[in-house]
């Protein structure tokens, strides 16, 4: 075995760190801002060591020029980018069935730091977030990432065209889904909310003397909260078999 590493093989290493560095800087959990960055590039790195032999047949040859070298490392990391930014970007279902709650609840007001974003947000949409990545890795579906990178030279191939319009596609079609799934995952407390709010409109026309939300409030953060603690095992449920769907499509899974 040589002592050094040949020209072709510290290219190809590159060019397969371009695109895991990319998604690990994306991805939940590792890819966190509280996270040091020496950390997740240590980790790219170490990904990058494992997955070079497996993926190099796929790999294009050193170019002759130093703009060309330019252009190859640009595109895988645009192709890790859009990578990452769809497993980040289906995380926020949480972040919007949290506001959700948060609003039917009348909690909407009540913000804390969130270490997931870089603005804060309301107290419970921070508490679904942090309950998602906890269920990643509490369930292994981050061993899907590894999975997801290797995957993703069948899927984009770095010698095959860059396709924009799919990734763009792609890209909107999971902020859609994430969305929908968001509002799904808050359908207990809206239908609580609705049925409440219906009840205690009522309440007020039958009887316009009594202070109905000095009553009413309470009630409605107490009852609200208790539905939502009531549907969170199928909360966690439904996303993360979504997740899962998602981080599938890359590993061919």
């Amino acid at each position: 075995m040589e002592p050094y590493a040949a020209a072709d093989e510290v290219w190809r290493a590159a060019l397969v760190f371009a695109r895991i560095g990319a998604i690990v800087l994306l991805i939940p959990g590792i890819g966190e801002s509280y996270v040091p960055p020496r950390i997740r590039l240590s980790f790219a790195l170490l990904v990058t060591l494992a997955l070079t032999p497996v993926v190099s047949e796929a790999m294009p040859g050193l170019p002759a020029t130093i703009s060309g070298i330019a252009g190859w490392l640009i595109r895988e990391i645009i192709v890790g980018l859009m990578i990452g930014s769809v497993l980040r970007l289906f995380l926020s279902a949480l972040g919007v069935a949290g506001e959700i709650v948060s609003l039917q609840t009348t909690l909407s007001f009540a913000q804390t730091a969130n270490p997931l974003q870089a603005q804060p947000g309301t107290t419970l949409a921070a508490f679904l977030t942090l309950l998602g990545v906890v269920l990643v890795f509490a369930t292994n579906l981050h061993h899907l990432f590894i999975a997801a990178m290797v995957g993703s030279y069948d899927v984009i191939r770095p010698t095959g065209p860059l396709i924009y319009q799919d990734a763009t596609e792609l890209i909107l079609r999971t902020v859609a889904d994430s969305f929908a799934l968001g509002v799904q995952l808050s359908a207990p407390v809206l239908v609580f909310a609705l049925i409440f709010n219906l009840a205690t409109g009522l309440v007020g026309r039958v009887m316009p003397q009594f202070q109905i939300f000095f009553a009413a409030t309470p009630l409605n953060v107490l009852l609200g909260l208790s539905v939502f603690a009531l549907s969170l095992g199928v909360l966690g449920m439904v996303f993360i078999d979504r997740y899962r769907a998602v981080a599938s499509f890359f590993s061919g899974g």
